[in-house]
C-alpha cells in the first residue's frame, strides 16, 4: 500500500493516506468515508495478524476493503455501487481490484458449503462490517457471521451512532456474544464481538412478506429488501394505474421496473400482461434475489423476464417502452432527492422515443419540476397529502444518444 500521491489529506489506513472518491452523480461534495470507516479500519489493524482471512461487508466506497489491503479480504456487498467505487479508489491508489460478491453469490456459496460439509461454511477469522439502517439486516449480517466464522474468529462491526438501528443492542444480545463497546469517536461507536451459534440455517424470518390482491402468492423479501412485509404507501397508490398502463402497450414490449425492491410494480404489470418482456433492477442484491423468487412464485417468468444488479438503470439494456419507478430518497446517510434525479436521468435515456414513465414521488420533493428537465410531457395522474403519481413521456434523450 502506498501514501496518497497528491499530498491532500486521506483515508488514514495504518502508516498510509489513501485517496478516496465517491464516483459519481451529485455524490462529489460528500466524503467517500466517516468516521465509523477510520475506526473500523484502526482497530482492525490492530487486531488481525498476518496469514488470518479477512472479510469486509458493506464497504460504502472502498476504504474499508483497502484500508485492509494487505490482508486481501474477500469483499461482500448488497449494493451495486461498491464495485464502481472500489475500482476507481483501488486505481487511484495503485492498489490492485478487489473483486465483490453480491449476496445472490455469497449465499449460493453457503448452500454449497452447507451441503458438502458440516463445516464447509466456517472460513473466515475476523470479519469487519459496516453497521446497517435495517434492523433485521444486521440481526442477517450476525447470523451469517456466525455461520461463516472459524473458532476463535471475531466480529468487528461499526457505523455512525446516528444511523444505527434502534433496537441494535437487542440484536447484539441475541445473536453474538459482545466482548467490547468501544468508546465512541467522532460520532462514531464500535463493538467487538464473538460469535454466537444461531446461524441463518432454519432462521423463520429470513424472508417476510403479504399478500397483493393481483397475485396468486405472497410477495416476500429478504432483510436487505425496502418494506418487505407490508405494502408500500407510496406503491399502493401508484398500482392502480399500472393495469390501466400497460394494457396500451404492444405485444411483448419491454418494460422495466427500476429500483424494483421486491419487485411489486413488473409483477402487478406482469399479472395483467404476462407477454411483457419484463425487467427488474435495482442497486441491492437481495431485493433482486426477492423479485427473481417472487416473479417464480407467481408463475410469470415464461423465460422474458430479466435481473439486473445495477445502481440506477442497468448499463447496455433497453430501449424500454415503459419503465415503473418508486425512487427511493436515501442513500446511506445522505438524503434528498439527487438518488432521483440521477433515475430520471436515465429512465429518459434508456426508454424508446415513444416511452414513458410511470412513478410515484413524495409530494415534499417537488419532482413535477425537476421531471420536466428529462421529458417534454409531465402529467400528474393523481395526488395524496404525501404523495404524487406521474406520466412522463417525451424523453429527452442525452448528447449522443439516438
Amino acid at each position: 500500500m502506498t501514501p496518497a500521491s497528491d499530498g491532500s489529506s486521506g483515508f488514514p489506513a495504518g502508516t498510509a493516506s489513501l485517496t478516496l472518491h465517491r464516483p459519481h452523480r451529485g455524490g462529489r461534495s460528500l466524503r467517500a468515508w466517516d468516521a465509523a470507516d477510520e475506526q473500523l479500519v484502526a482497530e482492525a489493524l490492530k487486531r488481525l495478524a498476518p496469514g488470518q482471512r479477512v472479510a469486509v461487508v458493506d464497504d460504502s466506497f472502498g476504504a474499508l476493503a483497502l484500508g485492509l489491503a494487505d490482508f486481501l479480504p474477500d469483499v461482500i456487498a448488497d449494493s451495486a455501487a461498491l464495485a464502481e467505487g472500489l475500482a476507481l479508489n483501488a486505481r487511484a491508489n495503485g492498489l490492485p481490484v478487489p473483486a465483490v460478491r453480491s449476496w445472490e453469490q455469497e449465499l449460493e456459496a453457503l448452500a454449497r458449503g452447507s451441503a458438502s460439509s458440516a463445516s464447509g461454511t466456517a472460513r473466515y477469522d475476523a470479519v469487519i462490517l459496516k453497521v446497517p439502517r435495517q434492523l433485521e439486516y444486521l440481526g442477517f449480517l450476525l447470523r451469517w457471521c456466525n455461520q461463516v466464522l472459524r473458532p476463535g474468529g471475531w466480529i468487528l462491526a461499526g457505523g455512525m451512532i446516528k444511523h444505527l438501528p434502534d433496537q441494535a443492542v437487542r440484536v447484539y444480545q441475541e445473536l453474538v456474544v459482545t466482548e467490547a463497546v468501544l468508546p465512541a469517536k467522532k460520532k462514531a461507536r464500535l463493538v467487538l464481538c464473538q460469535p454466537g451459534t444461531q446461524t441463518l440455517e432454519h432462521w423463520d424470518r429470513l424472508w417476510r412478506g403479504y399478500p397483493v390482491g393481483e397475485l396468486p402468492a405472497p410477495v416476500q423479501g429478504l432483510p436487505a429488501v425496502f418494506a418487505r412485509d407490508r405494502l408500500d404507501i407510496g406503491s399502493r397508490e401508484l398500482l392502480p394505474f399500472i393495469a390501466e398502463a400497460v394494457t396500451a402497450l404492444p405485444p411483448g414490449a419491454p418494460v422495466l421496473d427500476l429500483a424494483c425492491g421486491n419487485g411489486l410494480l413488473g409483477l402487478v404489470a406482469l399479472s395483467g400482461r404476462p407477454d411483457l418482456a419484463m425487467g427488474f433492477a435495482d442497486i441491492s442484491s437481495q431485493a433482486i434475489i426477492s423479485a427473481r423468487v417472487n416473479v417464480s412464485a407467481a408463475g410469470l417468468d415464461r423465460g422474458q423476464c430479466r435481473f439486473y444488479h445495477a445502481d440506477g438503470a442497468p448499463p447496455q439494456s433497453g430501449p424500454f417502452r415503459m419503465i415503473l419507478l418508486n425512487p427511493p430518497f436515501h442513500e446511506g446517510g445522505a438524503v434528498g432527492d439527487h438518488i432521483a434525479l440521477r433515475l430520471f436521468a436515465e429512465a429518459a435515456g434508456c426508454l424508446t422515443g415513444d416511452g414513458e414513465l410511470l412513478m410515484v414521488g413524495n409530494r415534499h420533493l417537488g419532482y413535477h419540476r425537476s421531471l420536466r428537465s428529462f421529458f417534454t410531457q409531465v402529467q400528474q395522474l393523481h395526488a395524496s397529502p404525501r404523495f404524487v403519481v406521474f406520466r412522463c413521456t417525451g424523453p429527452r434523450q442525452p448528447a449522443g444518444r439516438s
